[in-house]
Parts: structure tokens; C-alpha cells; sequence
């Protein structure tokens, strides 16, 4: 029965590429980019649309920040 669980919980993890909203340590992964300066662009853009709040937690939007990297000159 445990082995069962464990192949059921490992199958239902959603690869960083498919989940719409990205945790800030999930997007410093995903981008390459470390989780300090993630949180400094996103509190410095509280209204940008790439950028969704679950309570206090600050959540990326992935296609929407890609957009916003691939006009970006420097980050």
C-alpha cells in the first residue's frame, strides 16, 4: 500500500513548465535567476501583470514573466 501512495504522490507533481504561477523560489529555478533579485523586481512592480499575491505570498506568473524577460535589456 506505501508503495502505491508514493507512485501516486510522485506522479501528480507538475513539471515548472506546465504550472501557470511560479513560487519565488520555483522561477529562480525555472530562469536562472536568484531569489533576491526576484523579489526586488517584484516589489518593485506590486502592480505588473506578471504578478499575482496568494495572501503574502508573491506569486509569478511564468508566460507573462517570460514576455517581460524577452523585452528586458538587463534584470
Amino acid at each position: 500500500m506505501e508503495n502505491n501512495q508514493t507512485q501516486n504522490n510522485q506522479t501528480n507533481i507538475v513539471p515548472l513548465w506546465e504550472k501557470y504561477t511560479l513560487t519565488i523560489r520555483e522561477a529562480a529555478e525555472y530562469f536562472n535567476i536568484g531569489e533576491k533579485r526576484l523579489r526586488s523586481i517584484v516589489y518593485s512592480n506590486p502592480n505588473a501583470d506578471f504578478v499575482v499575491m496568494n495572501g503574502n505570498r508573491a506569486m509569478i506568473k511564468r508566460k507573462i514573466f517570460e514576455l517581460y524577460i524577452d523585452k528586458a535589456t538587463v534584470v
